[in-house]
């Protein structure tokens, strides 16, 4: 059996859920050698965008990118970003939330507002990487620093109003997927120019959303990692006994869409729950809707995610899944020693 070489993966990742405030906060997080260089924040109770910033583009209210826009940095909702609050600094076991002038913010509201943040820490170690460039509207190849092949990158056109343009390995580099909607996968050879990446470079074809002529371009990508990251696929079945997803650890978090039709994306995560394996919340990524508690879409156990409610966006038999994963503990460490479920 291969064994994990990451045995804290909040060290890498972690799911963080806090209650907002009015003004200026600084946010604990559950790792004191966690400091993340990429932070996506949700408003859990309100219709509020989400709000994605990191280490390359910089804290400051200006970079602010929503999963559920298509608009570019600084022009969100008809006014600047960082009226609706932004995060503005990050440290190692901490991040700093900043309220904004205009509601309901997006990341740190005083009126009894929760929310979830989502980081990541750039590492070769747990396989993420980001990678900022300059396009130039013609094919070409960017260099990562993964030493491994991406198996899923997010990429968005920082300057222009553009689709998210998400690559993932059991679409084949043939296919492309859009975070900032509900849209199933397309062929268009634009995007990745039909191209697998390599453990060195991934491949942007001509299209304005991966590759616009002198604009600024930012990518997020994800290699797999034993024991802390899985990217697969899955088929569902129509059944309350549902599919289940072998990920090799208890996972933190999963994002999950539907590729052969029109659904939402859906992020499920253990720190929005108050049971035990069972998640009773999803947000949705592509849209600013609240998180719906209203179903238990899935059980987080030791080795994977056991779905457990028939729905078409995330068990429907006629429909193939992919999914991104995140673990909170590993099935077996790095000294063979098993971790329980919760």
């Amino acid at each position: 059996m291969a064994y994990t070489s990451i045995d804290d993966p909040e060290a890498y990742f972690q799911a963080k859920a806090y209650a907002g405030s009015e003004g200026t906060d600084t946010i604990s997080l559950d790792s004191d050698v966690m400091q993340p260089d990429m932070v996506w924040i949700k408003d859990r109770g309100t219709t509020a965008a989400h709000t994605i910033q990191d280490a390359v583009r910089g804290w400051n209210a200006a970079n602010k990118i929503s999963s559920n826009h298509t608009s570019g940095e600084d022009d969100s909702e008809g006014a600047t970003w960082g009226n609706y609050g932004y995060v503005s600094a990050v440290a190692s076991s901490s991040f700093t939330v900043v309220e904004g002038a205009n509601t309901p913010s997006q990341v740190n509201d005083g009126g009894g507002d929760t929310y979830i943040a989502w980081c990541w820490k750039e590492s070769a170690t747990a396989g993420f990487d980001i990678v900022g460039f300059t396009g130039t509207g013609s094919a070409k190849t960017e260099s990562h620093s993964l030493s491994a092949v991406p198996k899923m990158i997010i990429a968005k056109n920082r300057v222009d109003t553009s689709n998210w343009s998400v690559y993932h390995v059991d679409n084949e580099n043939t296919h492309n997927l859009r975070l900032n909607d509900t849209s199933a996968k397309e062929d268009d050879s634009s995007i990745w120019n039909d191209t697998t990446p390599t453990s060195s470079v991934f491949s942007v074809g001509t299209d304005n959303n991966v590759n616009g002529s002198s604009d600024n371009i930012i990518a997020y990508l994800w290699a797999e990692k034993q024991g802390f990251s899985k990217f697969g696929s899955y088929i569902g079945n129509s059944n309350a006994d549902g599919t289940f997803v072998h990920t090799g650890f208890r996972p933190a978090f999963i994002m999950v869409k539907a590729t052969n039709t029109t659904e939402n994306w859906n992020i499920f995560d253990n720190k929005r729950s108050n049971s035990f394996n069972a998640i009773d919340g999803r947000i949705i990524p592509n849209t600013t809707a609240a998180e719906e508690t209203n179903v238990t879409p899935c059980d987080f156990v030791s080795n994977g995610v056991k779905f457990r409610y028939s729905d078409g966006a995330w068990n429907n038999s006629s429909n193939t899944y992919i999914y991104m994963a995140f673990a909170e503990a590993p099935f077996v460490n790095s000294n063979g020693v098993p971790c329980n479920a919760r």
